[in-house]
């Protein structure tokens, strides 16, 4: 499986933040590249959950929603 996702990084007090757009998944670190391994990391960890729940025959809808504002 793969995955392709907007990461947003930014700096908060002496941390390094990475967040996943699409998922709201986020994690830190000293530096950049290792914020974006932590994440890599925890997004991984959080699909191979999602995974094994479709094993189980749950069933998940992605869509995308769009608003005029």
């Amino acid at each position: 499986m793969s995955f392709k996702g907007t990461v947003v990084i930014k700096k908060e007090d002496e941390w390094i933040v990475a967040t996943c757009l699409e998922n709201n998944i986020a994690s830190q670190g000293k530096t950049i590249d290792d914020a974006i391994e932590n994440l890599k990391e925890a997004i991984t960890l959080y699909y191979e959950d999602e995974t094994k729940n479709l094993i189980q025959n749950e069933q998940i809808y992605v869509t995308t929603l769009e608003i005029a504002l």
